[in-house]
């Protein structure tokens, strides 16, 4: 059978072969899978009928994206839009200055080099010269501390896999240097510059036959290395592994000073690590000593429990400050002498309500710190030695997106976006005692001039808005410190929930608009404003409302808000975002059949199961690369790594909290249990990518045949008329990494099918 929606036309969905001889048993319940039995084998990336499977899927997509009449005109005014300069903040390292800049339609951003910020900038690394399609991205670099070497890595289509190179930064000249098979990961150099500490995996069984990202195999036995320079990776010391332990991830951070590397090890995404230490400049034969030997570096174990997370921020000799959770949902700094390991003091008590996003010594003995309130940014500079505040730094509402500083340098520069700036980079200048803050560059999108809108406030009847204006847009900051019954709308459970809304000025409160819901929820992530193209584009052209919902289970209230939204609370974040959509409707703005809810990774997720839990509410659904079988994820790649917000179906107790939103698991008809309220799933698009070996395209396959299948294909006469597709990405990943082209193209199809399902007209 087919779906008759509004594209006009009959749509035939592929159909999966239904295997008889799968059934998991889940604690006794094998009737789990009985309507599933055909998606299992929908996880072989190899096998021919998946291939056949992902090919009809992307020709009906086409078919249906044909019809949808704003798809070019999307395309042709994005493309425009994102035709501007757009730089990074810079980063000094040895006596240079070192940059990120896209000209503008450039596949990926090219890295710059100078001696002054004044100076001459020179091309140092442009990775689109690396691949035709612009696939091949730069997904970490480090330069040495003498800024002679720059190391960088190399992601292939998307995927989380890296090649790291080396490159003499006064010649540009690319040395022999080869890593493989390193993944989540950074690069930290030794001050003598000789080498780097990085971490990788074993090599794979099937390492030359494989097509790097398509796999789906668990991520194991994770490894932290040490490279020499000019060797090869077969002769890198192997400085930590943890066999008893496969699952666990490593990441090591030379000091300032140059004198320790710590490692960092953790067991899955959770907020937790263990921390060890190593003096490498006692080494007996330093670093050199352990070439062709089997002995593991000589850590000293400074916290060998996942009770909190500590991360360093600076130290003096043994003396070190750490950011730490420890019996501090929102951060705190706190002081510890390794030589006296078990006395710690707290040098920065944690804010009643204000979450420390991050921290880093400046200026000799100052700290920078960043803190979360109600979702915006304040920035100060404290007392290094006693957290004692000493500055406030003036911004304005939106994201901090990037710090720049070093201890040593007094100068430093933030990079800061909002809803409505594309970009400011701020240099500030500590020299003076009193901190002297300026543009050092400003991001400018033609036909926006950031001189034209200004700040105001007003008062609704329904809630308390902060308006910023530009052109004919306004922002709607819900903000916690006013009146908290006017500002925040109620969940299901009478909590309090944050939203931002971004609307034309003036619209009349209706119902009558288009309306995008955006959310994520989850892994201690926080959503805060940031600039989009695309959604500018939408608010102006379609008439369309945007909003993002601050829901449990991010971290924009500290680890309390996280773990209220994780586990056995994961059902809250569901009630939070179906809550959200339910305010947009009362409170005017748009109707069900005008919201559209959109959502990526764990936001997928979100749009799987709200969609199945209110199905009437939606009008459109937008699901990336979404964890859609909550059952089984964590047996692919790193899927291990999520059990800290989702838990295991191999335990009892967890399997009953899963099998209750999974989304794969809760597909049903809606039309049968009312049948007296004519009831059908929203339009959705779910889309993945072939490349993406964080959340394997598995999830989104199951789920789309699943849907297929149960709402269409297996009914005759299905009153189920909007239609369901996948958009199914080649030579892409996760989200990073993606050249310009294909973020355009995708934004254009994702959104044109949005407007045509919920009936928004173009506007010039």
């Amino acid at each position: 059978m087919g779906s008759l929606g509004a594209v006009g036309g009959l749509l035939q969905y592929p159909l999966a072969r239904r295997d008889e001889s799968v059934l998991d048993d889940y604690h006794g319940r094998q009737s789990v899978t009985e309507k599933l039995k055909f998606v299992v084998r929908l996880e072989d990336p190899d096998a021919q009928e998946v291939k056949e499977f992902v090919e009809k899927q992307v020709d009906l997509t086409d078919s249906v994206l044909r019809t949808c009449d704003t798809r070019e005109k999307l395309r042709e005014t994005i493309t425009k839009l994102f035709d501007h300069p757009r730089f990074d903040a810079p980063f000094r390292r040895g006596d240079k200055y070192f940059y990120f800049h896209n000209t503008g339609l450039q596949a990926q951003k090219v890295l710059y080099v100078q001696d002054s910020l004044d100076g001459k900038a020179e091309v140092l690394l442009d990775p689109n010269g690396l691949s035709e399609d612009g696939t091949v991205s730069l997904s970490m670099c480090s330069v040495s501390e003498d800024a002679k070497y720059l190391a960088y890595g190399l992601s292939s289509s998307g995927s989380d896999w890296v090649t790291i190179k080396v490159m003499r930064v006064e010649d540009k000249r690319v040395e022999t240097d080869t890593l493989s098979w390193v993944k989540f990961s950074g690069i930290s150099w030794t001050h003598d510059s000789k080498g780097f500490f990085y971490c990788r995996y074993p090599v794979p069984k099937e390492d030359e036959k494989l097509d790097a990202g398509t796999e789906t195999n668990s991520n194991l036995n994770h490894e932290l290395y040490y490279h020499f320079l000019g060797t090869d990776q077969s002769q890198d010391i192997l400085c930590w592994k943890d066999p008893d332990n496969p699952k666990h991830m490593f990441g090591a951070d030379v000091t300032d000073d140059g004198k320790y590397v710590l490692l960092y090890i953790s067991e899955s995404c959770e907020e937790v690590n263990k921390l060890y230490h190593c003096d490498i400049t006692s080494l007996p034969g330093g670093l050199e000593g352990f070439r062709g030997g089997k002995d593991l570096l000589p850590f000293i174990k400074l916290v060998d429990n996942f009770d909190a997370r500590y991360h360093a921020i600076a130290n003096d000799d043994t003396l070190f400050t750490f950011m730490t959770n420890k019996d501090a949902p929102k951060y705190k700094l706190v002081q510890v002498d390794l030589k006296e390991p078990s006395t710690w003091t707290v040098v920065l008590e944690e804010a009643e309500k204000d979450v420390l996003e991050s921290a880093c010594a400046v200026n000799g003995n100052q700290i920078l710190v960043s803190y979360l309130s109600d979702v915006k940014y304040v920035l100060q500079i404290r007392d290094l030695k006693t957290g004692s505040f000493l500055h406030n730094l003036p911004i304005d509402i939106g994201s901090v997106l990037d710090i720049s500083a070093r201890r040593q340098d007094s100068t430093f520069f933030i990079g800061f976006t909002s809803f409505l700036t594309p970009g400011i980079i701020y240099q500030c200048n500590l020299e003076a005692g009193v901190p002297y803050m300026k543009i050092f560059r400003e991001i400018v999108v033609p036909g926006f001039d950031r001189t034209e809108f200004c700040v105001d406030q007003s008062l609704r009847l329904w809630l308390l808005e902060r308006f910023i204006k530009l052109d004919e847009l306004v922002v709607l900051s819900l903000e916690i410190n006013d009146l908290l019954s006017d500002v925040f709308f109620p969940s299901k459970d009478g909590t309090k929930i944050p939203m931002f809304i971004v609307a034309r000025k003036n619209i009349p409160m209706d119902g009558s608009h288009p309306c995008l819901l955006y959310g994520y929820g989850g892994f201690n992530i926080s959503i805060t404003p940031s600039f989009s193209i695309s959604r500018i584009v939408l608010s102006r052209h379609l008439g369309a409302v945007f909003c993002i919902a601050n829901i449990r289970g991010g971290g924009e209230y500290g680890q309390e808000w996280h773990k209220a939204g994780s586990l056995a609370k994961k059902q809250n974040c569901f009630d939070d975002f179906i809550s959200a959509a339910e305010y947009l409707v009362s409170a005017g703005y748009t109707q069900p059949r005008k919201l559209c809810i959109e959502g990526g990774s764990n936001g997928g997720l979100l749009v799987g199961a709200c969609i199945n839990q209110r199905p009437d509410l939606f009008g459109c659904a937008l699901a990336h690369v979404g964890v859609m079988d909550i059952l089984r994820f964590h047996k692919f790649t790193i899927g291990h790594a999520w059990t800290c917000d989702y838990g295991c179906s191999e335990k009892e107790e967890e399997f009953h909290w899963q099998i209750k939103y999974s989304p794969l698991h809760n597909v049903w008809r809606p039309w049968e249990q009312r049948p007296d309220l004519p009831c059908q799933y929203p339009a959705t698009m779910i889309l993945t990518a072939d490349h993406d070996d964080r959340v394997v395209p598995l999830h989104s396959l199951k789920l789309l045949a699943t849907m297929q299948y149960v709402l269409c294909t297996s009914v005759e006469k299905s009153p189920q008329t909007n239609p369901i597709i996948g958009r199914i990405e080649c030579k892409a990943g996760h989200g990073a990494g993606r050249p310009t082209q294909k973020m355009i193209d995708e934004a254009a199809d994702r959104y044109s099918f949005m407007a045509k399902m919920l009936g928004a007209s173009w506007i010039e």
